[in-house]
């Protein structure tokens, strides 16, 4: 089994900064890509960003700028720093993995998510 676990989520004020973190664990032989999404209810989830194991980073445009994702491969984790948070950045932010498990099938796993509330 895989597991990704996020971290960081929480209450920010607008032009802020925050930091959420995700870490896979388990039967893991290899991590193809990660990265964030995002969704607030009645909305389908949209990619926030996302790094390959070739480590192009991709953006949507409304956190380019503003939003930085990293990764460290070693420690399957990834980062993704939000500055300047706006209210319209409040969202359930999930981490999602492409990856191979050590039985050779390749598959998308997903975290619980974690809370993002842009307020003053």
């Amino acid at each position: 089994q895989v597991q990704l676990v996020e971290s960081g989520g929480g209450l920010v004020q607008p032009g802020g900064s925050l930091i959420l973190s995700c870490v896979a664990s388990g039967s893991i032989f290899k991590v193809n890509s990660m990265g964030w999404y995002r969704q607030v209810p009645g909305k389908q989830r949209e990619l926030v960003a996302s790094i390959p194991d070739s480590g192009r980073t991709n953006y949507a445009d409304s956190v380019k700028g503003r939003f930085t994702i990293s990764g460290d491969g070693a420690k399957k984790t990834i980062y993704l720093q939000m500055n300047s948070p706006k209210s319209e950045d409040t969202a359930v932010y999930y981490c999602n993995a492409e990856l191979m498990n050590t039985a050779r099938t390749v598959y998308n796993a997903w975290g619980q998510g974690t809370q993002v509330t842009v307020s003053s």
